[in-house]
């Protein structure tokens, strides 16, 4: 018993995750940016985003989820294939590999660039942690300074956290690729 309460505290905390019947989180549009963020949309939730200004999607939940819930494949059927880019992560709070979530950002930050009536939704899960680092890392590409990506993504989205080793990730993989 004594060992148990040694690591109480220690372990993650269980987050709340929405299940299948659970209207998901409202979008929060960026400022002027056009990027939305949410938390994952339903299925049913899909169909409307295109009325909300969403024109593509970046989706930031790992392939054995969106396998699982079908939201992935919902959304290429909606918006098409080339205007949804996946970025699989866990969201563990380590380091993100910039391979699994860098063409994501790109893809967002080009699309926004060259379509000037755009807008991009970027999600997770619950639209906290993976979503608004992907968000920070746009607006890094987008011109934004460290601490202006940051303050608008955590004053659009309130609920966003912005997870110091996901920000050191893409941090790290802006200063390599501009070498």
């Amino acid at each position: 018993m004594d060992v148990l309460r040694s690591w109480r505290g220690r372990w993650p905390r269980p987050r709340w995750v929405p299940g299948p019947g659970v209207a998901s989180p409202a979008l929060n549009w960026i400022g002027d940016e056009r990027i939305a963020i949410s938390g994952v949309p339903s299925a049913r939730r899909v169909a409307g985003l295109a009325e909300q200004g969403v024109t593509h999607v970046v989706n930031c939940r790992p392939r054995a989820q969106v396998r699982w819930s079908g939201d992935l494949a919902a959304e290429r059927a909606a918006f098409g294939l080339g205007r949804v880019a996946h970025a699989p992560m866990q969201d563990h709070g380590l380091r993100q590999r910039s391979a699994v979530w860098a063409a994501a950002a790109c893809f967002a930050a080009r699309v926004l660039e060259d379509q000037p009536q755009a807008g991009v939704l970027i999600h997770c899960t619950a639209g906290r942690r993976r979503s608004a680092m992907l968000a920070y890392a746009v607006l890094r590409l987008r011109g934004h300074d460290r601490t202006r990506a940051a303050a608008l993504v955590l004053t659009y989205r309130t609920e966003a956290q912005l997870v110091p080793a996901y920000v050191r990730s893409v941090e790290r993989w802006l200063a390599t690729a501009a070498r």
